[in-house]
C-alpha cells in the first residue's frame, strides 16, 4: 500500500467469487425461494377473485402487517444491492442516496397517508377522481403511473441478472438476460394468480428475511473488527483506493459545478418521490382505517430506517474487507458488493461457511428483488386496468352521433383486464432491462422517483390541498412534469455519450445531468398551478368539501 498526494492505493485483491463447484447450493435456496414464493401465490390465489381481493386484498391486513409488507415494497434492490454498492464504491456519497430513501417516509407520513386511504378506493387516479370527475384526469395519472411502475421494474430486474451471473460464476450476457426473463415470467405468475394479497404475504416473508440476512451480516461484521466502527471507517478508507476522500463528501459529486447540482437533483427527487410512488400509494388501502395507514407507516419508518443503518455498514464493510478496485470488478456499478460481503464473512473464497453464507444473503436478494418486481407489476396492471380502461376508455354512458355507448364494465371484466395488463407490462419491462444491464440499480430506481415526484405528487397534493384545483390543472401537471422528466433523461448522459449510458457508442445528449428532478418537479408544479389559473371553467367547490370531509374523517371511504 502506497499513499501519494493524500491518496492511498491498494493492489488489486485475489477474486473473491465463489467457484464453481459451490454454485449448486446458492442455486438450490434460490429454487427454494421461487417455490415458496409460487406456493404463496397458488394458496392465497384462491381465496377471492373480487376487484377488492385483487387490488386491495380484501383490506383485512393488520398495521404490522401492512409495516412489514410496505417496508418490503420500499427495500427493494435498489437498496440491498445498489446502496451498499454505491457506498462501497464512492463512500459519503453512497451514504447520501441511503439518507434520502429514508427522509422521504416522513413526507408520506405527514402528508398523504391517512389521507389516501380516506379518499381512494385503489390507485392514485381515485383520489383525484373524487373531486375531479373526468376521464382525462384518469387516463393522465393512470399513464404515469404505468411508467413510473415500468422504470422502477427496469432497475429490479437489472439487479436481478447482476446477483445471479455472479452467483453462477460468470459474466455471461446470456445468463443475466435469462435471469431478467424468468424473473418477468415469475412477476406476471405472482400477479395474474395471486393479486394483492399474494403480494403482500410475499412482501412480509421477504421484508422478515431481509432485515434478519442484513441482521446476521451487521453482527459478524461488527465482531470482525471488535465492535470498534472507527477501525471500519479506517479500514474502509485504505482499501477504497481513494484515501481519506471517501469518508468526505465529493467522490462522486463534487468534482464539478454540475456534479453537486446532479446531487441536489437525486436528492429531491428521492425525498419527494415516495409520496408519489403508485405501488407505496395502493398499499395503503390495504388496511381497513385511516389509522391503520398511519400505524402501517410508522412501523415502516422504524423497519426501513434500522436497515438503512445497515446498509450503511454493510457498504463500509465491503470496502474494508474486499476493496473497492474488487467490487468495481465483479460488477462495474457495485451491485453486487453484499453478496461479496457475506462470502468473506462466512470465511472466505473455498470454506463451507462462505458458501452457505453467500449463497443464503443471494437468495434473499432474489426474494427481495421477486416480491418487489411482483408488487409493481400489480400497481402498474392496476393502474391500466382500473384507471386508463375502466375508468377513462370505458368508463361509464358516453354520448356519440350514434347515441349513448360505452357502459361502465363490470369488476370481473376490470380484474381480467388487470391480468392482461400484467402480462403485457411484464413483456415491456423484459425488453427495456435486457438494454440497461450496466446501469445501478439504485441510480435506475432515482430515475423513478425523480418521475413519480414530478408528475404524481404535484396534482396528489394540489388536489387535497388546493380548493381552487381544476381538471386542466390536474391534466397539465401530470404532463407537464412528465413529459419533460422523460424528454430530459432521454437526452441526459444516462442513455448516451458516456461509458456507463444505454447507447456508449453514440452521444445525442444535451442535458448535463443524470437525475431530471431539479427542473422536472418545479415545472409539474406551475404547470398545474397555470392550467388552473386558465381554466375555462372553475373548481367545483361541493366536490372539493366532499373530498376534504372524506379525506379528514374517513366518511364514506372504501
Amino acid at each position: 500500500m502506497t499513499a501519494t498526494t493524500g491518496v492511498m492505493t491498494t493492489a488489486t485483491p485475489p477474486p473473491v467469487a465463489p467457484t464453481g463447484q459451490h454454485h449448486g447450493l446458492a442455486v438450490v435456496l434460490f429454487a427454494v425461494v421461487v417455490l415458496v414464493t409460487l406456493g404463496i401465490t397458488l394458496w392465497v390465489g384462491r381465496q377471492g377473485n373480487a376487484a377488492e381481493d385483487f387490488y386491495a386484498g380484501g383490506r383485512g391486513f393488520t398495521p404490522l402487517q401492512n409495516g412489514f409488507a410496505l417496508s418490503g415494497d420500499y427495500l427493494s434492490a435498489a437498496s440491498f444491492l445498489g446502496v451498499a454498492g454505491l457506498i462501497a464504491l464512492y463512500g459519503y456519497d453512497g451514504v447520501l442516496y441511503s439518507i434520502g430513501f429514508l427522509v422521504a417516509w416522513l413526507v408520506v407520513l405527514m402528508l398523504v397517508a391517512e389521507l389516501v386511504r380516506n379518499a381512494g378506493r385503489y390507485t392514485l387516479a381515485d383520489v383525484l377522481a373524487l373531486r375531479l370527475r373526468r376521464r382525462r384526469v384518469r387516463a393522465a395519472a393512470g399513464g404515469a403511473s404505468v411508467v413510473v411502475t415500468l422504470l422502477y421494474l427496469v432497475a429490479q430486474m437489472v439487479g436481478a441478472g447482476s446477483l445471479v451471473a455472479l452467483l453462477l460464476g460468470t459474466d455471461s450476457a446470456q445468463a443475466r438476460t435469462w435471469t431478467i426473463i424468468a424473473v418477468g415470467a415469475l412477476m406476471i405468475v405472482y400477479v395474474t394468480i395471486g393479486g394483492m394479497r399474494a403480494t403482500t404475504w410475499i412482501q412480509i416473508v421477504k421484508a422478515f428475511l431481509l432485515i434478519a440476512g442484513s441482521l446476521l451480516l451487521t453482527v459478524l461484521l461488527v465482531v470482525r473488527f471488535h465492535g470498534d466502527l472507527f477501525e471500519l471507517m479506517r479500514r474502509a478508507a485504505q482499501h477504497s483506493g481513494s484515501g481519506h476522500r471517501y469518508l468526505e463528501p465529493g467522490l462522486k459529486y463534487g468534482a464539478s459545478f454540475t456534479s453537486r447540482l446532479d446531487f441536489f437533483s437525486l436528492g429531491l427527487a428521492l425525498v419527494l418521490g415516495t409520496a408519489g410512488l403508485p405501488h407505496i400509494l395502493s398499499r395503503f388501502y390495504t388496511v381497513p382505517t385511516a389509522r391503520a395507514a398511519r400505524r402501517s407507516t410508522m412501523w415502516a419508518i422504524g423497519l426501513v430506517g434500522g436497515f438503512y443503518l445497515m446498509a450503511i455498514a454493510l457498504g463500509l464493510g465491503a470496502t474494508a474487507l474486499i476493496g473497492s478496485a474488487e467490487v468495481r470488478h465483479a460488477n462495474a456499478a457495485g451491485n453486487t458488493a453484499v453478496p461479496l460481503l457475506a462470502l468473506v464473512l462466512g470465511g472466505g473464497n473455498g470454506s463451507t461457511g462462505g458458501v452457505v453464507l453467500f449463497a443464503l444473503i443471494s437468495a434473499i436478494a432474489f426474494a427481495t428483488i421477486l416480491a418487489v418486481v411482483a408488487g409493481l407489476t400489480l400497481a402498474s396492471s392496476a393502474a391500466f386496468a382500473h384507471d386508463i380502461w375502466a375508468g377513462a376508455w370505458r368508463g361509464g354512458p358516453r354520448r356519440r352521433r350514434g347515441g349513448e355507448v360505452g357502459e361502465k364494465p363490470s369488476e370481473q371484466q376490470e380484474v381480467v383486464v388487470a391480468r392482461f395488463a400484467a402480462a403485457g407490462i411484464g413483456a415491456a419491462a423484459i425488453v427495456i432491462s435486457l438494454y440497461a444491464q450496466q446501469l445501478n440499480v439504485a441510480f435506475l430506481v432515482g430515475l423513478a422517483f425523480a418521475v413519480a415526484a414530478s408528475a404524481n405528487l404535484p396534482v396528489l397534493l394540489y388536489s387535497l390541498f388546493w380548493s381552487r384545483f381544476t381538471v386542466r390543472g390536474a391534466v397539465w401537471s401530470v404532463y407537464g412534469g412528465l413529459v419533460p422528466a422523460i424528454v430530459l433523461v432521454l437526452f441526459s448522459p444516462v442513455v448516451s455519450g458516456s461509458k456507463m449510458a444505454l447507447f456508449p457508442g453514440v452521444d445525442f445528449h444535451w442535458f448535463p445531468l443524470e437525475n431530471p428532478g431539479i427542473v422536472s418537479i418545479p415545472l409539474g408544479f406551475l404547470a398545474g398551478w397555470i392550467g388552473t389559473l386558465t381554466s375555462p371553467e372553475p373548481a367545483d367547490a361541493d366536490r372539493f368539501a366532499e373530498l376534504e370531509v372524506r379525506a379528514l374523517t374517513g366518511a364514506g371511504a372504501a
